[in-house]
């Protein structure tokens, strides 16, 4: 069904238009309560605005058809849809018709995490959280109120919280997601991939994914130009225990055995070192400590690498010949997910440095740098200063963690060390699905004064808040100006398309509200949205209006590789690529990656494996009545040499146990070849158990809940989670 060639993608995208049609024209039916807008309107409007169905934040115009929510499609002009959505972008219009959507303000009614509420107005809402804002403050210092916030609508919410004092504030994305691969390239190469990755697949000839599931991790742009590239003929190589979409297009097929990527990687650098395949004008012209690294890796033979890996020794070979021959245009692609096993930040170092030794970054059909449109920020007063040190990382114990880390704070919560934390602000991220080990979630929780969820669902986390507060869904709202870091320079805008059908209220308007009420006006000297959007466009020379009209707004072309006068500048110590890291070992770590072998799991087990649906969005979608009609419930995938050794049958129901003995919903078993048979593999986001989400509880399992363990990466602190293994029990009846 999700085939990559450009012509399957552009046939599914059209079909996805017309099912989010039929889809919406069935849920307005069946939700009549549900306004959409004036429905004295007639006729047809366009609107443009923003997808925020993932982080990639595409370029979308939605159709408003006698007052009423229609359809989306993509923006022409937007670089990064290039006027096509992919699933889950057309299935946005189920967020406005969610039938579980949050409606009005929550205050907890008993006990903490027993999901029963007393509907309450703005105004009380808003007081309750305030008095118990000031109250922390009093007690223990601003700083003991920490922010977890997910995606660019909790910038206003951010801004209160750190005019009120507050300095702990972290996003799952980095020590749960990214962090690990960014530290890995910024240590290598001076700078981070960034947010779209600035990978140039589109002119890539060689692409090598290795756990990188393009076309399931459907992200618009990576997946419209993988389709392109292999259009062209471009040479896909992949690394996987699962075959996926992506190994579906690949020349080469490397099914590795888990947590042995690293292995492999230092192999393939063997074999183009000591077969002299490198890009050597470019590692002498920019390379740090190469010597020095070569003598490293010296020993890591594919003979070495296979009965680590299972990939024989001419495979091994073969594939890092392929990357040769296309040089530099061989990508090696950094991935997103990346916190796998608790090596993460060092494993994608050496896939830095992989591409390094093809000399791809800063060249055509490798890494590009990013450009960018200049506009100004908007002229508030200071920020409070703290003499207090963040929570999240005491002592520096995670040297390379350049962002907050979520399970830091987490601890500090429980343990009040290296300072309390008495009240958390929950933005768009649900952090029992999000963190590893709901447990000491759960545990931390409990040992808060405040909490408060803001949130267009009832999703899980919600349920232990003291407060819930409803935000309208991105299609009734404005957001701040996306001005995206890409190969095209652009500003991009989020304007309501719909009403609001309930007593949903904007990230702007709650954040200035609770501002006023702990006497921060001086913080929001404009009086609404509008006039905030206004006076930046106004400093950057740009025109409002226009953009309101066009949705997007495009730059001017600028250089983004080295041959086109991008200066040649690497910000590392040594100002060049660092193939031999001495700020690694100044801090004791290796200054080339090594490979450590993957703990084994418990006799009769097999390690659980997580991914990506093209049609959803980490557990935020499940509730969404299009994109569910898709895919309502996720499967284990199970080799069929442990589906016969367990008596399974293809459809039937499990429960999978933990290491820890805990327990799984019942979840269907897909038997399929595409998965060793050392391990499992569900979709993430499923087994919903909160009660508001009528329509998506109990359905599958979830993957986070079979996640206690963790471990974690010793340079940034991200959390290791592919460490988790499963037996597998059948379901009677």
């Amino acid at each position: 069904m999700y085939s990559i060639s450009r012509r399957k993608f552009l046939k599914i995208s059209s079909a996805t238009v017309g099912a989010a049609t039929v889809g919406t024209a069935l849920t307005a039916t069946n939700c009549a309560s549900l306004r959409s807008g004036d429905t004295s309107l007639s006729g047809i409007q366009k609107i443009p605005t923003f997808c925020d169905i993932c982080f990639w934040k595409c370029g979308a115009i939605a159709y408003v058809r006698d007052g009423r929510l229609w359809k989306i499609e993509g923006n022409p002009l937007d670089p990064l849809s290039r006027g096509r959505l992919c699933p889950r972008g057309t299935g946005g219009v189920g967020a406005h018709y969610d039938p579980d959507r949050l409606r009005t303000p929550l205050i907890r009614k008993k006990n903490r995490g027993d999901e029963e509420w007393v509907a309450v107005t703005w105004d009380e809402a808003l007081n309750y959280i305030a008095e118990k804002m000031e109250k922390i403050r009093a007690d223990y210092g601003p700083e003991a109120l920490a922010m977890f916030s997910h995606g660019i609508g909790g910038t206003f919410l951010k801004h209160t919280l750190k005019a009120y004092g507050a300095i702990n504030i972290a996003a799952p994305s980095f020590a749960q997601c990214r962090g690990p691969r960014d530290v890995g390239f910024e240590l290598t190469f001076g700078e981070e991939v960034g947010s779209p990755e600035r990978t140039d697949i589109r002119n890539a000839d060689c692409i090598v994914l290795i756990g990188s599931h393009l076309g399931e991790n459907m992200h618009n742009t990576q997946v419209q130009e993988f389709a392109e590239a292999i259009e062209k003929g471009a040479s896909v190589i992949v690394v996987d225990p699962r075959f996926s979409i992506a190994a579906g297009k690949a020349k080469y097929y490397l099914p590795v055995r888990p947590g042995t990527d690293m292995a492999l990687i230092l192999a393939w650098m063997h074999v183009l070192v000591s077969e002299n395949l490198y890009d050597k004008e470019y590692v002498e012209r920019y390379g740090f400590g190469f010597e020095q690294f070569a003598v490293s890796i010296k020993t890591c033979t594919p003979e070495w690498a296979y009965p680590e890996t299972g990939i024989e020794p001419g495979l091994i070979r073969a594939t890092a010949r392929e990357m040769a021959r296309y040089k530099p245009a061989s990508l090696v692609h950094p991935g997103r997910h990346a916190t796998w096993y608790g090596d993460d930040a060092q494993r994608s170092r050496a896939i830095a440095l992989l591409n390094a030794l093809l000399g791809s970054w800063g060249r055509r059909g490798g890494f590009y740098y990013p450009a960018s449109m200049d506009v100004p920020g908007y002229p508030y007063p200071a920020y409070p200063k703290s003499e207090k040190g963040k929570a999240d990382n005491p002592g520096n114990k995670y040297p390379f963690a350049n962002e907050a880390i979520t399970t830091g704070i987490r601890e500090a919560t429980v343990s009040g060390n290296p300072c309390p934390i008495k009240g958390w602000f929950v933005y768009a991220t649900n952090l029992i699905h999000a963190l590893p080990d709901e447990r000491e979630t759960i545990r931390a929780m409990q040992n808060l004064d405040l909490m408060v969820v803001v949130d267009v669902i009832p999703s899980e986390i919600a349920g232990w808040a003291d407060v819930v507060l409803p935000e309208a869904v991105y299609l009734e709202r404005y957001d701040d100006l996306n001005v995206e870091w890409f190969r095209d320079a652009f500003v991009a805008l989020r304007q309501p398309v719909v009403q609001a059908p309930h007593d949903q209220k904007p990230n702007w308007w709650i954040a200035r509200k609770l501002a006023e009420k702990l006497g921060l006006e001086s913080y929001f000297p404009w009086a609404n949205i509008e006039e905030y959007l206004d006076h930046r466009l106004k400093a950057a020379g740009l025109s409002f209006d226009e953009l309101k009209k066009k949705g997007i707004i495009r730059g001017s072309r600028q250089p983004i590789y080295f041959d086109e006068g991008i200066p040649d500048s690497f910000y590392t110590p040594s100002g060049k690529i660092e193939f031999y890291s001495l700020q690694l070992e100044e801090k004791g770590f290796p200054a080339v990656p090594r490979y450590t072998p993957p703990s084994a799991g418990p006799a009769g087990y097999l390690r659980l494996l997580y991914g990506r649906s093209p049609v959803h969005s980490f557990s935020r979608t499940q509730s969404n009545p299009i994109l569910s009609d898709m895919m309502d419930e996720n499967e284990v995938w199970v080799n069929p040499d442990i589906a016969r050794r367990l008596a399974l049958e293809n459809g039937s129901y499990v429960r999978l146990k933990n290491q820890d003995d805990v327990l799984s919903n019942p979840v269907k078993v897909l038997v399929t070849e595409r998965i060793r048979s050392d391990c499992v593999y569900m979709v993430h986001g499923f087994g919903h158990t909160s009660k508001g989400l009528k329509h998506a509880f109990g359905k599958g399992a979830s993957d986070s809940r079979m996640i206690t363990q963790y471990e974690m990466d010793p340079l940034m602190g991200g959390t290791g989670m592919n460490v988790n293994f499963v037996a597998i029990e059948p379901v009677e009846g």
